[in-house]
């Protein structure tokens, strides 16, 4: 949900107003606008190594 928001334009403060936590200590809130740069980070990263290990 975040990337799709994310590829429609939509700045991390826009996205955290869409998206509800569901598990742990903070069920039911919303989160940070830095927790969701930190997921979106977290994925390109994740994509990044893929392919560096895709090529190898």
């Amino acid at each position: 949900m975040t990337l799709h928001l994310r590829d429609q334009g939509m700045s991390p403060r826009d996205i955290r107003k869409r998206l509800v936590i569901t598990a742990g200590a903070k069920k039911g809130q919303r989160p940070s606008p830095a927790t969701v740069l930190r997921m979106l980070c977290e994925h390109e990263e994740r994509g990044a190594a893929i392919s560096v290990s895709a090529r190898q």
